[in-house]
């Protein structure tokens, strides 16, 4: 599998192994924390080392991606999340199943609408580096399906939980939260699911998913207010109750990054984060339900993990 030294992909790993099954991860760097995984070496734009990781591999789980708000070279970007998966299925064509992990990012989303595996979406509606190349990767792995190998999609929301090592955006929401530098909040919503439900998912997909078939893995809609709200308990600090209009949000945010644009250096405030924030990224799970058997928990305990795992990791717990 790729991904396994990341947020998700890692708790997919935990899965596995907690079912028996012998992981191999693909990894630039080093070994996966915590889990008795098998490691070898390789990139998602290099064939060779996917090829030879693939060798064997009767499941093969593609967690991995570039996942940031912003990039001085958003090249990298598409050349890793659309080339990669378009690599790394090449190499895993003997594999007698293959999930691949999209984005909810990549369903059409529309403003008071509730959206589903099948709401209307193209190209045009992605905004930003990092959903134009998921929605590009994940065209790459429909393709794949169509020409006959055995791809399941899935489409995560919002995870939130322990183990988000880097953190992911959504666990720098929370470490700022933590931290006092969250003094307001736009108004705008997602889907937050528990990062355990997420990967458990992906097992699922693996052995009930239709080939071809993308399936959403969510939890709760709530307004950004109501998680924050939700997060202040396990924080055992206020939530914020000042609204910042959107306007406002986004002008900042133009500023933030046009700056890094000169700097180099990543914006405060990215701009894609802002605009994501248009709508409510709301959804129904109700398909992956019925064909997966996918039962998501409220995301309380997933945030009280969170907090718990951030203050231990930062030596304050």
């Amino acid at each position: 599998m790729t991904g396994a030294t990341g947020f998700v992909g890692w708790h997919v790993a935990r899965k596995l192994k907690e079912r028996g099954w012998d992981v191999r991860a693909l990894s630039r760097s080093g070994a996966v924390a915590e889990l008795d995984v098998e490691t070898v070496r390789g990139d998602l734009r290099d064939e060779a080392s996917l090829e030879k990781a693939c060798v064997g591999c009767s499941h093969v789980y593609h967690v991995a991606a570039d996942y940031r708000l912003w990039t001085a070279k958003p090249e990298e970007m598409y050349e890793s999340n659309v080339e990669g998966t378009r690599k790394l299925l090449r190499a895993a064509r003997g594999a007698e199943r293959i999930v691949y992990c999209s984005t909810v990012g990549a369903v059409g989303m529309r403003a008071g609408v509730i959206a589903d595996e099948n709401s209307p979406v193209g190209l045009g509606d992605m905004k930003g580096h990092y959903k134009r190349s998921k929605f590009m990767a994940e065209q790459v792995a429909r393709e794949a399906a169509v020409a006959g190998l055995p791809v399941i999609i899935v489409n995560p929301t919002t995870p939130v939980g322990d183990h988000d090592f880097k953190p992911t955006p959504t666990g720098k929401v929370i470490v700022d939260f933590l931290e006092g530098r969250i003094p307001a909040y736009i108004d705008t919503g997602l889907n937050y699911a528990d990062v355990d439900d997420v990967a458990e998912g992906h097992l699922l997909a693996a052995e009930r998913g239709r080939v071809g078939e993308r399936y959403i893995l969510g939890g709760e809609n709530l307004t950004l207010k109501q998680m924050l709200d939700k997060l202040a308990v396990p924080a055992g600090r206020p939530a914020p109750t000042v609204r910042v209009p959107y306007a406002l949000a986004y002008a900042a945010a133009a500023c933030s990054t046009a700056w890094a644009g000169v700097t180099g250096t990543h914006p405060g405030i990215p701009l894609d984060g802002v605009r994501y924030a248009h709508i409510k990224m709301w959804v129904n799970c109700e398909k992956a339900r019925l064909e997966l058997g996918y039962v998501p928990k409220a995301v309380d305990g997933a945030l009280a993990r969170a907090v718990e795992w951030i203050r231990k990791s930062a030596g304050r717990g």
